[in-house]
């Protein structure tokens, strides 16, 4: 077969069993101009590869002054039979890095052992009978304020109003008025009202008697009339009595009942 270099037109003589069916690099041995020269296609011979350093012989020249063709160095294969070089990143991507939960220490607490035995009953008992004392007290102090409510009231004028909350009369002032009682009856001619009882120091101490209001009242509670009674005694020392009694001529029609109670200041 006959080749001709691309850079210089020089015409060679190659044999054409050297070239495989892709083909192979020729150097001129003139220019040294390297090319790919492809096989022939009119001719499918398949031989062992060469080595890259044969040279392709050159065609005889007419004249006797063409040169003689070199063997071509070994070349290495065009940029587009190379696998192309990769790719190196710029940078590589941060790491990921697998963060495992963080679990707080545990830390034994220590505790006391627990107490069993005969050494545990004292201290139940105690505590029961800590309980009952107290249970105790409370009633202590209930039955002390309804017993003595009387004697409570003069020291404590306040707690009249708890006392007649819970449905309990008080005296503040520590002498009860007792078997209190009206009568009717006429004298002259005209109707009298008599009233007479008894009053008692149920205090500690001496007490001075306040005068005693009496008042009639009617069916519809209202009070028709009112007058005062002033006792044959001015006090009254612990545990001592007294009667009183007093007298209305001529007395509003219509009462139904009586009230009677020491007089406040001021009336």
């Amino acid at each position: 077969m006959i080749l001709t270099c691309p850079n210089c037109a020089t015409r060679y003589q190659a044999d054409a069993a050297k070239f495989q069916p892709a083909g192979r690099n020729v150097r001129c041995a003139k220019c040294s101009h390297v090319w790919h020269q492809d096989a022939p296609s009119d001719e499918a011979v398949v031989v062992p590869e060469a080595a890259s350093g044969s040279a392709a012989q050159p065609e005889p020249a007419a004249s006797s002054a063409a040169p003689e063709p070199a063997p071509a160095a070994p070349i290495p294969p065009p940029p587009e039979a190379l696998a192309p070089a990769p790719r190196v990143q710029a940078f590589a991507p941060s790491p990921i890095i697998a963060r495992e939960p963080v679990v707080a220490p545990s830390v034994a607490v220590a505790r006391p052992p627990r107490e069993r035995g005969p050494s545990l009953w004292p201290r139940r008992i105690a505590l029961a009978f800590g309980w009952l004392g107290l249970v105790a007290i409370v009633l202590l102090i209930g039955w002390s304020a309804m017993a003595f409510r009387e004697q409570i009231a003069v020291v404590w004028p306040q707690s009249a109003s708890v006392y007649a909350a819970l449905g309990m009369k008080t005296n503040t002032s520590g002498i009860d008025i007792r078997d209190a009682q009206i009568k009717r009856g006429n004298e002259n001619g005209q109707p009298v009202l008599a009233v007479s009882g008894e009053l008692a120091n149920t205090s500690s101490h001496e007490l001075p008697v306040p005068q005693i209001r009496v008042a009639l009242i009617d069916d519809e509670k209202r009070e028709l009339y009112h007058w005062m009674i002033v006792p044959g005694t001015m006090t009254l020392h612990p545990g001592q009595t007294t009667s009183f009694s007093g007298r209305l001529t001529n007395p509003p029609q219509g009462f139904s009942h009586f009230e009677l109670r020491f007089a406040r200041e001021g009336e």
